[in-house]
């Protein structure tokens, strides 16, 4: 072959990758990517090459257009709380929250009711892809339809077909404008104002189909924006009410408005600063200058994300259920609680310290604090489930074999993980704790440790950089079960160089994490060398010197300085069944020499060295150190 000449199939392979590049720069259908494939192989490329290649582009293409969607529901969310901030028309506030509904959840028909307290049922308000007048007009009694049962509970539900679902109190009036509308599927939230439901927001489609909960969550939140709204336009109107009607108030509703002013301004700060990337720490400073006291940020678990100006403290539990429960700050000891939601999700929990006698407007700042926390922890909780996803597959790719070594070593490079380093691998398992806490856990000890983690196999596994993966599971296992309340079991093996090495270091961890349950050492780490004889049956490479010494090593270590024979001592006693007798007799020695060798051996050994499991491991320890001598 001619140097600097390109192979046939390269030549022929080259077009379809670059053109595979070019549809995904042009944002192409699905569908678009298999022509490249069939025209390469048609100018005879090499096939397994383009499908490879096509694969990685179709992934490539998924991952980016999650990360399109997420932004966009992001972006809308911003946008309707700077709407929110500089709040002066309601019903285009309104409006304009039911459009964006409409577009993040991709429904054809997006539509907001009201309660009216007076006539005791909920009407509609605002539309978006109606066209039925009847439809448009509709007034629903408390418990009817789908929208009245979550006016009446506080509680969203979804269908997937209404006329069909019997869940639900049908009625004449409902089902024949749902009728005349053509829709089927339905999904309404609760507009709420602390514990009072005063609205419903919708969205609907003329075909069936199934709400996520991430959609569910999502319009959740849009109608947490909307309540706002709605409770601001309140708050106007009755400012504007008792200028006309009370001049003795003026005082009053001067001091109401700038305390409405500098809400909007810190609602407006906090949007900016989530905007510009800041963190929850940055956004714990800011609330503390705020408000001027401390403030601390717990996540659903309970974990510390963020503290400014105070000490640490634990979530009040207590607390944060009721203000969930209340939809408001609530008291605690001198500490204002407020939890951090995202429509019926509770996301976490912010904490006010010094200050017990808080205002009104104060008050109100603080919750609205949550909804820009809410609003972080949406963003972050994207970011997190995205990074992990990404780790997760290469983890996959790597314990399987699939791909390349150069490539899996540059994948794990963009991540930030060496896989020249020489790496451990750690499996994970709890017999109580939920899975999913379990895996969120080990994410973020991987995080901390630069390694990767998630699931292979049904099991939660990490690969960390470490030489010493015995100490390391005890020490992972610890942390874990800590993180998650519940004991924790940790198999290891390793140390492991490169790709190629991991599946059989993964494939060892697995044993050893068998090989500890059944033991009964759960809520334990190690490796296969903290087993004893059991690991030496379990490993793959027997490490038969190092068992020996691990076990005899004392007694070994003895003779060799003092230039005696304690082993073979030992060895004639389990050779006679245990009988000082018959050893002395073997040994041409006093019966008491033999006694005070075998103390000799207990203190090097341990008091528990004639135990049956002891000696078990002692008299293969011995074998194995007749056998190795011999050799």
């Amino acid at each position: 072959m001619l140097t600097g000449v390109t192979p046939p199939a390269a030549q022929h392979s080259a077009p379809a990758l670059r053109r595979l590049l070019d549809l995904l720069a042009q944002g192409a259908a699905v569908e678009e990517f298999d022509r490249p494939a069939a025209a390469a192989r048609q100018a005879g490329a090499a096939e397994a090459e383009i499908a490879e290649a096509t694969a990685v582009a179709l992934r490539i293409r998924r991952t980016l257009g999650q990360h399109r969607v997420r932004e966009a529901q992001l972006t809308a969310l911003f946008d309707t709380a700077s709407d929110l901030a500089a709040l002066r028309d309601l019903d285009a506030v309104l409006r304009a929250i039911v459009h964006r509904a409409k577009l993040l959840l991709g429904t054809d028909v997006t539509y907001l009711s009201l309660n009216d307290d007076t006539a005791g049922d909920t009407y509609m308000r605002v539309t978006d892809g109606s066209v039925a007048e009847d439809f448009q007009r509709l007034r629903l009694g408390m418990g009817e339809g789908l929208g009245g049962l979550v006016a009446q509970t506080a509680r969203p539900y979804a269908t997937g077909d209404y006329q069909a679902d019997p869940r639900f109190h049908h009625t004449t009036t409902i089902d024949s404008a749902v009728l005349n509308e053509g829709l089927r599927a339905i999904l309404g939230v609760p507009l709420r104002l602390g514990a009072r439901v005063i609205g419903v927001l919708y969205a609907a489609d003329r075909a069936p189909r199934e709400f996520t909960a991430s959609e569910v969550a999502l319009l959740s939140s849009l109608a947490d924006h909307a309540a706002i709204a709605i409770d601001g336009a309140r708050l106007l109107e009755e400012t504007r009410a008792a200028l006309v009607d009370l001049n003795a108030a003026s005082e009053t509703i001067r001091t109401h408005s700038e305390a409405m002013r500098r809400a909007e301004e810190a609602h407006d700060q906090l949007t900016d600063l989530v905007l510009q990337g800041g963190g929850a720490d940055d956004v714990a400073a800011a609330l503390a200058n705020i408000l001027d006291g401390g403030i601390l940020i717990h996540d659903a678990d309970g974990a510390e994300l963020a503290r400014a100006r105070t000490e640490p403290l634990p979530q009040p539990i207590p607390a944060v259920a009721a203000s969930r429960a209340r939809g408001r700050a609530v008291p605690l000891a001198g500490t204002w609680v407020c939890a951090v939601l995202a429509g019926p999700e509770l996301l976490g929990s912010i904490a006010l310290t010094g200050r017990a006698g808080l205002a009104d407007a104060d008050r109100l700042l603080f919750e609205r604090a949550s909804v820009v926390t809410a609003l972080l922890m949406l963003l972050r909780r994207s970011v997190a489930e995205t990074e992990d996803r990404v780790r997760g597959e290469l983890l996959g790719d790597l314990l399987s074999r699939t791909g390349d070594p150069g490539t899996l070593a540059a994948r794990a490079r963009r991540l930030g993980v060496n896989l020249n380093r020489r790496h451990s691998v750690f499996v994970a398992h709890s017999e109580v704790a939920p899975r999913h806490r379990l895996l969120a856990a080990t994410a973020r000890s991987a995080q901390a440790r630069n390694g990767l983690a998630g699931l292979h196999h049904d099991h939660i596994v990490l690969v960390a950089p470490s030489d010493a993966p015995g100490p390391a599971a005890q020490a992972l296992a610890a942390e874990l079960g800590q993180a998650v309340g519940f004991p924790v079991t940790v198999g290891s093996a390793g140390p492991a160089t490169g790709p190629a090495e991991l599946p059989h270091a993964h494939s060892e961890a697995d044993r050893c994490l068998s090989a500890l349950r059944a033991l009964g050492r759960a809520g334990s780490g190690g490796a296969v060398g903290d087993l004893g004889f059991i690991g030496v049956l379990l490993g793959d490479q027997a490490d038969l010197g190092g068992y020996v010494h691990r076990t005899l090593g004392p007694v070994l270590d003895y003779d060799s300085r003092r230039g005696t024979d304690l082993v073979t001592t030992l060895d004639a006693y389990f050779a006679q069944g245990a009988s000082l007798t018959r050893t002395k007799d073997l040994l041409h020695v006093h019966v008491n020499t033999v006694v005070q060798r075998l103390e000799r051996i207990g203190r090097l050994l341990g008091e528990d060295w004639n135990t049956p499991a002891r000696t078990l491991e002692i008299q293969l320890a011995l074998r194995l150190h007749r056998l190795t001598r011999g050799l």
